[in-house]
């Protein structure tokens, strides 16, 4: 089992930057490929960035590459999403999810075994 909870979330204005941390328990952080995901009001659920169990490898939707980084620290067991140049249409639930023994980034929904409650992160222009 692996519990997982989201911090960080907010309501900011358009440009501004927030930074959401996920920090997991129950089980070695290591074992666990880890992702961010987000819905948004009347919308599925989707893939925004996922890192690997080492943190070596990472992966971007195309809406936020270039301004969103993930990065973990296995010792901490956290996963952080740095969001930076925030845009309205970021604004979403931000979940963060937990894939056991995957040796690569995960960009699946499926493939994610636990999910943490979310965060809610609201952008104004």
């Amino acid at each position: 089992q692996v519990q997982l909870v989201e911090s960080g979330g907010g309501s900011v204005k358009a440009g501004e930057s927030l930074r959401l941390t996920c920090v997991a328990s129950g089980r070695t952080f290591s074992d666990c490929a880890m992702g961010w995901f987000r819905q948004a009001p009347g919308k599925e659920r989707e893939f925004v960035a996922a890192i690997s169990r080492s943190g070596i490898m990472d992966f971007y939707a195309d809406s936020v590459k270039g301004r969103f980084t993930v990065s973990r620290d296995n010792a901490k067991a956290t996963m952080d999403l740095q969001m930076n140049s925030l845009k309205p249409e970021d604004t979403a639930v931000y979940y963060c999810a937990a894939a056991v023994l995957h040796n690569t980034v995960v960009v699946s929904e499926g493939l994610y075994d636990y999910w943490g409650q979310g965060t809610q992160v609201t952008v104004s222009s």
